[in-house]
């Protein structure tokens, strides 16, 4: 009878298990297809430095990414280190074709098709282990794309929105409210009644990451450069919670982690081998921590790259 017992609790507990990771799947796949609405298709080009030294390398990064889906054409030089890529995948989704033949990738710019009509970055970092880096690039007048990955994050959908202030004195605090030039209620990306700083939700898998590419009808660079951007705890319910926060902030939680929108080079206007302020080589950069401890090249605790 203790034996049947133990079998069941056994039975129950495994259960239990495979319940709750199917239920979190179902979750995650929800919340992926309603943020997928504002997905973009449209191709960009991205501009990465790549480690190789012979026509051999170029031909391995090359059968890694022509005919992928997604991919319109690959363009590289030896010489240069330089892989150039025109698509509609995300900027993590190329890095990870192109590091999947042995070589180290860094993303030096994003640019569009047409005229470079302004580009911009953000290096969130926040509690913990959460860090990201968001480009938007203005497509044209009326859309931005904004490309991005962040990491550390709970599974599930999270907040993204554009505040008024880049001020970081008392962290994502500091902030100011979403950016509302119009003086509008919250609202979801797709709405025209929203703040112009609304993006909507993103989505972190069951490994912590949110990767994405949105296309938004609002959104200017030259608007946003100087301001921050914000992920929150939680999901953003675009305004249509009927909670009392919910046509002031679309009631996401606390704020997770932020970074200033700086001002980008476009395509093949960023040289940079080595930043001048902290010593970091642009392969070191690739393995340490965007901002903080294990940045500078001084420090004994991060070893150095093994080109």
């Amino acid at each position: 009878m203790a034996a049947t017992v133990s079998t069941y609790s056994s039975f129950a507990s495994v259960s239990r298990k495979l319940g709750s990771f199917l239920f979190n799947s179902v979750f995650i796949t929800q919340a992926v297809n309603r943020v997928n609405s504002m997905d973009s298709d449209r191709p960009t080009k991205l501009e990465f430095a790549v480690q190789m030294t012979c026509e051999s390398c170029a031909e391995k990064v090359r059968a890694a990414l022509e005919g992928k889906p997604g991919v319109t054409s690959v363009s590289i030089d030896v010489g240069k280190e330089e892989v150039l890529v025109e698509c509609a995948l995300t900027s993590a989704e190329v890095q990870a074709l192109i590091e999947s033949t042995g070589r180290r990738a860094v993303l030096k710019a994003i640019g569009g098709s047409e005229r470079d009509l302004g580009a911009a970055v953000a290096m969130l970092a926040g509690a913990g282990s959460i860090q990201g880096v968001v480009r938007f690039l203005q497509l044209s007048e009326g859309q931005c794309l904004i490309d991005g990955t962040i990491d550390g994050l709970d599974p599930g959908p999270h907040g993204l929105h554009v505040h008024t202030l880049g001020d970081l004195t008392q962290d994502c605090l500091s902030c100011g409210e979403h950016y509302n030039p119009f003086e509008r209620q919250h609202g979801g990306p797709g709405d025209s009644e929203r703040h112009v700083g609304d993006l909507g939700n993103i989505v972190a898998g069951p490994d912590g990451r949110a990767s994405f590419r949105l296309e938004d009808g609002q959104l200017k660079v030259w608007d946003v450069i100087g301001r921050s951007l914000v992920v929150d705890a939680g999901e953003d319910d675009l305004g249509r919670g009927g909670h009392p926060l919910s046509k002031q902030t679309g009631n996401s939680g606390e704020r997770l982690a932020c970074g200033i929108i700086a001002r980008s080079a476009g395509i093949f206007q960023n040289p940079k081998r080595i930043c001048a302020c902290d010593g970091v080589t642009l392969w070191e950069e690739r393995d340490r921590p965007i901002a903080g401890k294990g940045r500078s090249k001084t420090n004994s605790e991060t070893p150095a790259a093994h080109l």
